[in-house]
């Protein structure tokens, strides 16, 4: 298979902000943009910010939606979370270890944006429970944030 690339696109409000925190803060390139949207390169991944006029309200949790990177290499995650640390940047919840000692383990940690999306970072200890580990059943936190 050639490879492929995801693409994301996301409320923002305004541009500039959007750039100060996915340009700046995480370190993302800046494609194109108008007035109101901007492409940004976040791993080889495009993310479009379109500007809404509808109010953004915080979510009341990180379930249903949020969206991130999951990282193949440790270090890789740890040099994003430096960064993060480094900026400024909002977390929404900090680093911490999900699942640990089951093959589900990983890193993780979750970053809110200045218009409440809500992004996930993770780093899985186990390969293989990135997309397998299907007999455990588990997905998420055990209890949701709705």
């Amino acid at each position: 298979m050639s490879t492929v690339m995801f693409h994301l696109a996301f409320p923002i409000e305004d541009v500039a902000t959007a750039k100060r925190f996915y340009v700046d803060g995480l370190g993302c390139e800046s494609g194109r943009e108008s007035a109101n949207s901007v492409i940004l390169n976040l791993y080889g991944h495009q993310l479009v910010g379109h500007a809404t006029p509808e109010p953004l309200a915080p979510q009341k949790g990180i379930y249903p939606r949020h969206f991130g990177l999951v990282f193949e290499q440790e270090a890789d995650w740890e040099a994003l979370l430096a960064r993060a640390e480094a900026q400024g940047l909002t977390f929404y919840q900090p680093p911490r270890r999900r699942f640990e000692g089951t093959p589900l383990e990983h890193r993780t940690f979750f970053l809110a944006d200045p218009f409440h999306n809500l992004l996930e970072f993770k780093f899985y200890c186990h390969p293989s429970a990135i997309f397998g580990q299907t007999e455990s059943g588990s997905v998420g936190d055990a209890v949701a944030q709705v």
